[in-house]
Formats: C-alpha cells, sequence, structure tokens
C-alpha cells in the first residue's frame, strides 16, 4: 500500500491559487518518497534488469517465450525490450496500484480530510495536488526502470546489432532509438493504471481495492487475449499500448496500433481523471466516517459490478472482425524466412549478394480451426532453390509451429532436424544464435 504509517497532514500555506497547489503537490510528493513502498519500486526497478541480466548471462537459455528472448544472449536491447515486455505485464499494474491504490483512500482511513480542508488548501488543490505528485512518481520509477535495463543490456550483453521483427539485421543506433521511444510511449499506459488506481481509492475508499485494482486488471486484460478474436474489445483495453509499439520494429514501420491504443489509455486516464474529481467535489467531508471504521459496501458493490463487467467483455470479445488472417500471416512471415535465412548465412560465412532474395510460398492454416483469429497455426514454406538441370528450381518445404497473438505477433518454431538447434558454430568458431530456431514476426492488424 500507499501508506505504512499514519500519514502526516498535508503542509498548507495562508495563501490561496497557484500557491495552495504548489504547496500540497510538494506535501505528497514528500510522503511519497518517505514511504517504504516507493522506495523498495525504485530499488527493484534499479536492480532487477541487472539481476535478469546477469541470471541470464550465467545459464545457456532464454526466455524464448518473450518477444525477442532468442536474442538476449546476443544483443543488450532484447534485454530491455524483454523487460518491457514484462513490465507492461505486470510491473507497471504493480507501481500503479501500489502508488496510487492507497493515496485517497488512507486519508479516510486515518481521518484526516478535515485537518487538510480546514486549511487554506481547497479540494481542488488537494486533488491536483495528489494527481501530479503520484503520477510524478510513477514516471519516475518508470523512467529509472527504462534506463537500467538498456545499461544492463548494454554493459553485461553489449550494444550489438539485433534481428527485428522482419528477420532484418539492426544497427545499434536505429536500436537503441527505438527502444527509448517504446518505453516512452509505454509511460502513457502506466499513467492510465495510475489513474485506474486513483479512482479506485476515491470511490471505494478502501486501499486494498485501490491497490489490487490495476493488477487485476491487466489480468483481465491478458485472460482475453487468450480467448477472444475480435480486435474491437482488445484495442479498448490499456493493455493495448504495450502491444503498439511492435510496429516499430518492422523493415516496413506501421503505426495503426501504436496511435489507437495511445489514444485509448490517453482516454482512460481523461475518464478516470473526471470521474475521480466528480467523486471528490460532491463529497460530504464534515460528516464523512470515523477514522478506522471500515465500509465494505462500496467495495462489494464494485466487485459485483466489475464481475458483470468482466463476464461481457469475455463474451463482447469474441466480436467484430479479427486482425489475424491467413493471407495476413502468410504474406508476413514469407518474407522474414528469407530475411533470417540470409542472415543465417551470413553468420555462418556465406555472404551473398545484398539483392539475393530466396523464392518462398508460405501456406499458413489451422488444424481443426477456421483459419482465421490469434492461436496455434502451421505454416509450411516451400523453398525454391535455383539449380543448373534441367529442372531449374528445387522445391524444399520446411514446417514451422506459429504461435499467433490477437495483435499480429507470431513465434515460429520448427522441429531441429529442419533447421538445427538454437545456437550453430559460427564463421569465427563462436556460438552464435541460430536465426531459423525461433523466428519473431509481427504484421498490421488493421
Amino acid at each position: 500500500m500507499s501508506a505504512v504509517a499514519s500519514p502526516p497532514a498535508v503542509a498548507v500555506s495562508d495563501r490561496t491559487g497557484r500557491d495552495g497547489f504548489a504547496d500540497a503537490y510538494r506535501a505528497e510528493l514528500q510522503k511519497l518518497f518517505a514511504q517504504l513502498a516507493t522506495r523498495l519500486l525504485a530499488l527493484a526497478a534499479l536492480i532487477g534488469p541487472f539481476a535478469f541480466a546477469a541470471v541470464l548471462n550465467a545459464q545457456s537459455g532464454t526466455p524464448s517465450d518473450a518477444l525477442y528472448g532468442a536474442w538476449a544472449h546476443s544483443s543488450g536491447f532484447a534485454i530491455s525490450l524483454v523487460t518491457l515486455g514484462f513490465a507492461g505485464s505486470w510491473a507497471f499494474p504493480i507501481i500503479a496500484g501500489v502508488l496510487a491504490g492507497d493515496l485517497f483512500a488512507s486519508e479516510d482511513r486515518y481521518g484526516t480530510w478535515k485537518t487538510i480542508l480546514t486549511r487554506s488548501c481547497t479540494r481542488e488543490d488537494v486533488f491536483a495536488g495528489k494527481v501530479l505528485a503520484v503520477s510524478t512518481v510513477a514516471v519516475a520509477i518508470g523512467l529509472l526502470l527504462a534506463a537500467a535495463s538498456v545499461i544492463a543490456g548494454v554493459v553485461l550483453v553489449g550494444a550489438h546489432p539485433l534481428v527485428n521483427l522482419s528477420g532484418a539485421l539492426t544497427s545499434p543506433g536505429r536500436m537503441l532509438a527505438l527502444t527509448l521511444v517504446s518505453w516512452l510511449y509505454s509511460l502513457l499506459g502506466l499513467l492510465a493504471y495510475v489513474s485506474v488506481g486513483l479512482l479506485l481509492s476515491i470511490a471505494t475508499r478502501n486501499g486494498i481495492i485501490g491497490v489490487l485494482g490495476p493488477l487485476v486488471l491487466a489480468l483481465v486484460t491478458q485472460l482475453l487475449d487468450l480467448v477472444g478474436n475480435g480486435v474491437i474489445v482488445h484495442t479498448l483495453l490499456i493493455g493495448s499500448i504495450f502491444d503498439g509499439w511492435h510496429g516499430l520494429f518492422v523493415t516496413h514501420p506501421f503505426l495503426g496500433p501504436m496511435l489507437a491504443s495511445g489514444a485509448v489509455s490517453a482516454l482512460w486516464i481523461a475518464a478516470c481523471l473526471v470521474a475521480s474529481w466528480r467523486i471528490v467535489r460532491r463529497r460530504d467531508f464534515v460528516t464523512a466516517s470515523a477514522p478506522g471504521r471500515a465500509n465494505w459496501r462500496r467495495p462489494v458493490r464494485l466487485v459485483v459490478v466489475a464481475a458483470a463487467a468482466i463476464a461481457l467483455l469475455a463474451v463482447l470479445s469474441r466480436v467484430g472482425p479479427t486482425g489475424v488472417t491467413a493471407a495476413r500471416l502468410s504474406a508476413a512471415i514469407g518474407p522474414t524466412f528469407d530475411n533470417v535465412t540470409l542472415l543465417q548465412q551470413a553468420l555462418l560465412g556465406r555472404h551473398a549478394p545484398p539483392t539475393a532474395r530466396l523464392d518462398v510460398l508460405p501456406n499458413c492454416n489451422r488444424h481443426g480451426a477456421a483459419a482465421v483469429g490469434p492461436g496455434d497455426w502451421t505454416c509450411t514454406l516451400y523453398v525454391y532453390l535455383p539449380q543448373a538441370t534441367s529442372v531449374p528450381f528445387q522445391e524444399t518445404s520446411v514446417d514451422y509451429d506459429v504461435s499467433v497473438e490477437y495483435n499480429g505477433c507470431y513465434k515460429a518454431s520448427s522441429p531441429p532436424a529442419f533447421i538445427g538447434g538454437p545456437t550453430m558454430r559460427g564463421a569465427g568458431g563462436a556460438s552464435v544464435a541460430n536465426p531459423l530456431f525461433v523466428v519473431y514476426g509481427c504484421f498490421n492488424i488493421y
């Protein structure tokens, strides 16, 4: 929670207006920075990426289920991007809940509202000061996590080129720029979770609900990603913003998901803050309940409403168009396979001309299900190799098991008998990652 001891009353002056807001903001910042929970979050954001990179360096395995996970031993930028994926799923909701979930509820619990509002600070000053203070601390911790992940990757693994989501090797400079932009863009999702925590803290007056609310919402988002095929509901959830940056990491970037999810997060922030302010403005603090007296009626009603909303979202997540189709998957995986094959040959020391391309004909389908929607797919890639015989081309087929998410990102893997193991011996004799073992890619679902 955001309070581990009885919080001091907000320090205010005899001045009003801008000074009242500034005093409230400074006081709330002092309270947040003085709490053990805030310090622990900052410490975890600082040392977490270093611990993650150190553990990976000490073992041969990789988190290949995560996007870019198979490249964690090859480039430090993969460390930062894997960390960003984890942050969007779990770390950001936890940060938001811990910082914002008890920010207003603690005033009810300790009965300090009358003390605050009998001074020269208006409720507008207090509300704005609290919102800006918790947003400042949350963004600071998010930036600390981003910086630590980049530095940990560069120091412990190296600022090496990284294969993008089209299978092409990307320079360190460009990859660093894209990684930083992705982190900054994802902070909008962190602020959206903060706004949810604030709303729950105000509406329920219960710190437990406020702390757990953002994390529960993130969990619901991930569950809906597994059961629903439609694009509409998934896009309207806060979690969609942590998928939007994927479009930057392809050879021909697409910005549709990024713009849509960014607008959705901005709407979440605006809606939650407007609703929060309406509740605070109408609150009768004079006849408020006594400190320490728990009122569970409002939280119980909220839980019932939330359960009904989740059930409705689960049904609606199957409604509407799906962005994952056989045509789109085939059109994406064919050129990506071409790029990683040429990259593999380059790593083996077999340099091909810059304009060299394979003739690849992909055929993607699903067993026992319609060839639409996220889930498990099978793609057979027919590769036609030129040969100096009466038959101009030799056909070679490679089968990939492909796991596709609703956002158009996929992970393709094939038995080692076809493409070799996860590592191979490069031209210099060192062990390098086999680009064909796990193929990551993303395509535009709009």
